[in-house]
This record gives C-alpha cells, sequence and structure tokens, in this order.
C-alpha cells in the first residue's frame, strides 16, 4: 500500500513538473512571436510536446530524450529562439537511469544540430546561428544536468548496496544465534532426556520380562521421552537449517500423514483443487500446521480418526484437520503453546485461523492462507 500511494505521488509530481516546463517554454515563445502562421503553430505544438513529454521520464527515459532533443531542434527551425529546458530534465532522468552513453551521443548530436536549425530559421549568420544554438543549449547546464543525474544514481546504488549489506548482516546474525541456540539446547537437554527415555525403556523391558504389570505412569514417560527426543531433533534440525537443504512443504504433507498413521490414528488425506505453485512460506506454514495439528490429536485428543483437507482455491490455500476425539461443542478451548504458534504463522502471511470444537464431536482446526497468483 506504501509503495503505491508513493507511485502516485511520484507521478502526480512528473506531472506537475512537466506542466509547468510546458507552460514555461510556451510563455517564453510567445513572448517573442507576434504573428500566428502554421509554421508558428507548429512550433507552439512542440514547445508543449517537449514540456509535456517529461511526464514519462522515470518510465521511458531513453525515449523522453529522444522526443525532447527533436522537439528543441523543431521549435528552433521554426524560429522560435527558445532555450531547451525540457531537454535538460530529460538528460537529467536519462543518466539517473544509467543510460550514459546513449546521453553524451544524443548530447553531441544536439549540439550539432541545433546551429543548423537555426540557419535553418532563417539565419544567414553562422556566427549569429551558433550564438543562438549556444543560447539555446548552453555546455554548462547540459554537463550539470548530467552530473546530477549521475550523482543521484551513484546515491541511491550506494543506499541500495548499504540495505543489502544490513540485510545480509541480519540475516548472519540471526543464523549465527540459533546455532548458539541449538549448541545450548544439544549440550543441555539432549543427555538428561536420553537418559530419561533409556532409562524408562529399560524399566518397562525388565517388568515385562518379569511378568509384571507395566505401570501406567511408567509407560507415560516412556512415551514422553520418546516423543521429546522427537521434537528435540527436529526443533535442532530446524535451528540449523542454513537454507540449503529444502524445508517441508506440501510435498511431504503426505509422508507425515502415514507416519501418523503407523502410531495408530487412522489419519485420512483429502487434496482439493488444481495445485499452483505456492509462495515458500506458505508452503511451509501449510506443513506446519498440519504437523501441529496431528501431533495436538495424538497427544491430547483420544481421537481415533483425523481428516487432513487440503483444499487449493484461485486465491488462497485452505488447510482444516478435524478430529472425532473427546472435544465437545459447549467447551471452550484453551489455547496451548502449539496453537497460538499456529495463530502468529497463520497472522503473519494475513491469514485467518479458526480453532474449535465440532458440533458433532471433536476437534477442527481450520486455516485460511491467501496466495497471491501475480507475484
Amino acid at each position: 500500500m506504501s509503495t503505491g500511494r508513493l507511485s502516485v505521488r511520484a507521478g502526480v509530481r512528473d506531472w506537475a513538473i512537466a506542466v509547468g516546463v510546458a507552460a514555461t517554454l510556451l510563455v517564453t515563445g510567445l513572448s517573442g512571436q507576434n504573428s500566428a502562421t502554421r509554421l508558428d503553430l507548429f512550433g507552439y505544438a512542440l514547445l508543449a510536446a517537449g514540456g509535456l513529454a517529461l511526464a514519462a521520464r522515470r518510465r521511458a527515459p531513453v525515449p523522453v530524450l529522444a522526443v525532447t532533443g527533436l522537439c528543441a531542434v523543431g521549435y528552433q527551425a521554426a524560429g522560435f529562439d527558445v532555450p531547451a529546458v525540457a531537454y535538460l530534465f530529460a538528460v537529467y532522468a536519462a543518466v539517473r537511469a544509467g543510460h550514459r552513453t546513449i546521453t553524451v551521443a544524443a548530447s553531441v548530436t544536439m549540439l550539432a544540430a541545433l546551429p543548423l536549425a537555426a540557419l535553418a530559421s532563417g539565419l544567414h549568420d553562422v556566427g549569429e546561428a551558433l550564438a543562438q544554438a549556444r543560447g539555446a543549449l548552453e555546455l554548462a547546464w547540459l554537463i550539470a544536468a548530467g552530473a546530477a543525474g549521475e550523482a543521484l544514481r551513484q546515491a541511491e546504488r550506494r543506499a541500495d548496496e548499504a540495505e543489502r549489506t544490513r540485510e545480509e548482516t541480519a540475516r548472519r546474525r540471526a543464523h549465527e544465534e540459533r546455532l548458539h541456540i541449538a549448541r545450548e539446547l544439544h549440550d543441555s537437554l539432549t543427555h538428561q532426556i536420553s537418559v530419561i527415555k533409556v532409562q524408562a525403556e529399560v524399566a518397562v523391558h525388565v517388568a515385562r520380562k518379569r511378568g509384571e504389570q507395566v505401570p501406567e505412569a511408567l509407560l507415560a514417560i516412556q512415551e514422553a521421552g520418546r516423543e521429546a527426543t522427537r521434537e528435540l531433533r527436529a526443533t535442532l534440525e530446524a535451528l540449523r537449517d542454513d537454507g540449503k537443504s529444502p524445508p517441508h512443504g506440501l510435498d511431504h504433507v503426505p509422508e507425515l500423514v502415514e507416519r501418523v498413521r503407523a502410531t495408530g490414528l487412522d489419519a485420512k488425506l483429502t487434496i482439493k483443487g488444481q495445485r499452483h505453485d505456492v509462495p515458500a512460506a506458505v508452503d511451509r506454514t501449510a506443513y506446519r500446521i498440519v504437523q501441529e495439528s496431528l501431533t495436538n490429536i495424538a497427544r491430547h485428543a483420544a481421537a481415533a480418526t483425523a481428516w487432513v483437507r487440503i483444499d487449493h482455491r484461485p486465491d488462497a490455500l485452505v488447510i482444516r484437520v478435524d478430529d472425532d476425539g473427546e472435544a465437545a461443542s459447549d467447551t471452550a478451548a484453551v489455547p496451548g503453546v502449539g496453537l497460538l504458534g499456529m495463530r502468529e504463522r497463520v497472522t503473519a502471511l494475513g491469514g485467518r485461523l479458526r480453532a474449535a470444537p465440532r458440533s458433532e464431536g471433536g476437534f477442527s482446526v481450520q486455516a485460511e492462507l491467501p496466495v497471491d497468483r501475480t507475484s
């Protein structure tokens, strides 16, 4: 939105300058002309056209340079001794856009053509023609316009370079911080969780070998240790991700559903609509929503079945994960860390997330992620 407003303001400013230059040229031309012949009318048209052409100098600097130059030569040949102000603006715009060689060639051509145009207007003295051409396009003003355009171009280039450097530095620092956090997590948690997991599994194995009933608390510790190990490993992989390995996305959802099905939950996947390329952030968020939803179902829902639906719509990607667990429709959903994380991801992409119990029982998570097909 802000970029659009800046573009509109720039367009208005360009038109204001173009109209102002055209008016200045016309007033200057009228002050020196008293007749209204057909040739004079043609000259007035060239004066106006040369000024108004500046409205397009940002979009098409080289064509505007050519048009303003031809108009200046044309109205000089028609007998209008008016400075080539519009051409100076065009020189500034063309050099600023990086067209230095073309601008130099055009300016050399202009400096040669203006004396000829003055001679064509009826002057018979070569010295007088050269003086009129020099008055129409002063070399000093021409150099100043080009220098101003080049100075601004260099300043914009340095600003862009500084912005890229800042972004690269920020990315590097963020990556270093992720690696530091990964090392801290690995050093402080991995060993302890592994010990808990191994001890619980040994205790369960010994109890079963003796024919004793395994306490529910011990089985819960065993399963929690396994799940914590998986989660920690996934977290460390995400923190260490340097962007070289492809992140999980929609292509990995079927594999995720198969893994969940292997744990005993009857997970079903349905994909609707025509698949299109989606932005990387949307692709990753869709996978994370399915992953987090299925994890919550496996941990807390006591469900037998889960349904994963992915709907590719023209302007959005809709993810819905339902289960037939114990959640009741009259029970308020208590958002945990997983749901809060999903909501933050979806909101950051400009989407909507709905997480609530279903009327027929169980829980439903639905996310709508906007997809811009024009980008």
